[in-house]
């Protein structure tokens, strides 16, 4: 066989076996477009991720900041709530002596002390919960007793017997009040006889 010939037949050989297997480019290609694949599927999972994370330290960011205000804004709830039976009993003392017909200068300088305790304990969001003729709230009063009246409609606050107070939007002390049931109900004879 001559030289030619020996070419010839390498060529056909190596041209018959590209037929047989593909090019080397497309199947470099096609690992590299799977492993492109892989990798932006991971590029995407850790992305989520991420902005998950962002979401959970931006919440967490945000209750931390709302506790802190809250705690500068209550902080100063439990000695706020141990000077209330102070100021209840020095209304007490100044209803007792008004009652006793006492209207002395140490009358007087208790209901000036009074009033100077009430005005701090208003400087610090302290207020007092109006209940007189109020609808009753299970929130901020504190039922005692119902009862009849002709007076009150039902529902309504009755009597106080002892002040409640707000700390700023919170119940710091629900009002002790009597609530009414609505006008005496008369029984049936009575309303027979009518």
């Amino acid at each position: 066989m001559s030289n030619d010939q020996n070419e010839e037949s390498k060529n056909s050989n190596i041209i018959d076996g590209l037929d047989e297997c593909p090019p080397e480019s497309e199947t470099g290609s096609s690992s590299i477009q799977d492993e492109l694949a892989v990798k932006s599927e991971e590029w995407n999972a850790l992305n989520d991720k991420y902005i998950r994370l962002a979401a959970e330290f931006d919440n967490y960011k945000r209750l931390s900041q709302r506790d802190q205000r809250d705690q500068i804004r209550f902080g100063n709830e439990q000695l706020l709530k141990e000077l209330l039976p102070v100021v209840d009993n020095m209304e007490r003392a100044i209803k007792a002596a008004q009652a006793s017909g006492g209207d002395s200068a140490l009358v007087q300088g208790v209901e000036l002390t009074l009033k100077q305790l009430s005005g701090a304990l208003a400087k610090f969001g302290v207020q007092t919960i109006e209940t007189a003729g109020q609808e009753f709230d299970p929130s901020a009063h504190q039922a005692v007793s119902y009862g009849p009246s002709n007076d009150v409609p039902a529902n309504k606050v009755l009597d106080e017997f002892q002040k409640g107070y707000r700390l700023h939007d919170r119940i710091l002390r629900a009002a002790m009040v009597s609530v009414s049931s609505g006008p005496a109900q008369g029984n049936e004879c009575d309303t027979a006889t009518n």
